[in-house]
């Protein structure tokens, strides 16, 4: 993408996918650190092996906070001053993202919305483990790009 004609061009389409992403142990450690939710599925894998899992798992809001990295790799738009992320209508975490999974995201465009500031983006991002099966997360998440 490039302005915001393009994205309103092409509002109901699938915008593509992002990289690769390893979800490793020191960055579910350093999420449990940030947030405080420091539960053993998360944070030791020695008693998450023997756990319901099998192993250690990635907390749901640690997969949704890969949605900006996400959308930064499969879209840009120039002309705006900043883009604000201002919030999310709906996150669903349908399954489970064991520690060494590869997620990444693909975004489809739901609206363009003239607003007083500028612009307000409705994407759908779902987010993929490579070892298929159901999304980790599906989040339909609202940007605002600043004229």
């Amino acid at each position: 993408m490039n302005g915001i004609d393009d994205l309103e061009r092409s509002v109901g389409t699938h915008l593509g996918y992002s990289e690769w992403h390893q979800v490793t142990q020191e960055q579910v450690n350093a999420f449990a650190d940030a947030t405080g939710d420091r539960q053993w599925i998360h944070v030791d894998p020695a008693r998450a092996a023997v756990g319901p899992f099998g192993a250690a798992i990635a907390h749901g809001y640690l997969t949704l906070s890969l949605v900006p990295m996400f959308l930064s790799q499969i879209y840009r738009v120039d002309g705006p001053s900043m883009m604000v992320n201002y919030g999310t209508d709906k996150v669903r975490f349908p399954s489970i993202v064991p520690v060494g999974s590869r997620l990444r995201g693909g975004a489809e465009l739901l609206a363009v919305t003239p607003i007083s500031s500028g612009h307000q983006f409705a994407i759908r991002v779902t987010v993929e483990r490579q070892s298929g099966g159901k999304p980790a997360c599906v989040a339909d998440v609202l940007t605002v790009a600043v004229s």
